[in-house]
């Protein structure tokens, strides 16, 4: 036979300070990733919006060529690179190149063939480009800029960021996952004094798995 303890004060007490040191430390730590990641997040869901409608957003590219030509210091070592492949400048022509267009291609390998050096330096928002001409010394540098949206919708992308921007969205997609977990897991605390809670949260299930189903081919 079953018989029905009544639970204690003290126990039903208990139970209410651990489970009101649970809420504070969620709450803890819902606010403090949501202002850690609050630009970013605006950021990534207004770039969503032009990422979403990029055909109906209008960029008039804006492209600037650079033409210089090097000195024989730069060009000498030229004389000495592969015919074929990828590697780096020599380090002479690196800062003769730096000295001659302001850009430094140091860091970059350039696709060598018999006649030129050409580097790729590609960039969010746009792209750049330098060719060397190996036997006369020619610099051509062109910069292509799509504009600031392009610039943002790269950012959100990670396309041609860089590694410290890389790492930064990794901890930012950390942030609001435990943004979005501390979150439910207070909706279910406060649940219960509010009824609606979880046919508003199916409700954020349902719509995007339904569009999923049926309306996207």
């Amino acid at each position: 036979m079953n018989i029905n303890v009544p639970e204690s004060a003290a126990r039903r007490a208990e139970r209410s300070n651990r489970r009101a040191q649970w809420m504070r430390q969620l709450r803890q730590w819902h606010w403090i990733s949501g202002a850690v990641s609050l630009v970013t997040m605006l950021l990534f869901a207004a770039t969503g919006i032009t990422l979403n409608h990029s055909s109906s957003i209008e960029s008039k590219p804006v492209v600037t060529t650079v033409e210089a030509a090097l000195e024989s210091e730069g060009v000498a070592p030229l004389a000495k690179a592969p015919n074929s492949g990828r590697a780096l400048l020599p380090r002479e022509t690196a800062a003769a190149v730096a000295n001659a267009i302001g850009v430094d291609v140091g860091t970059h390998e350039a696709e060598w063939s018999e006649d030129d050096a050409y580097v790729a330096l590609p960039r969010p928002g746009g792209d750049a480009w330098v060719s060397i001409d190996r036997t006369s010394g020619k610099v051509t540098y062109e910069k292509t800029d799509r504009g600031w949206i392009a610039y943002l919708n790269d950012l959100h992308k990670g396309r041609n960021v860089g590694a410290a921007w890389s790492v930064f969205i990794d901890a930012f997609a950390i942030c609001c996952v435990a943004f979005c977990v501390t979150g439910l897991l207070l909706l279910q605390m406060y649940a219960n004094g509010r009824p609606r809670t979880w046919p508003v949260v199916g409700l954020g299930v349902a719509i995007p798995v339904l569009i999923a189903i049926f309306l996207i081919h």
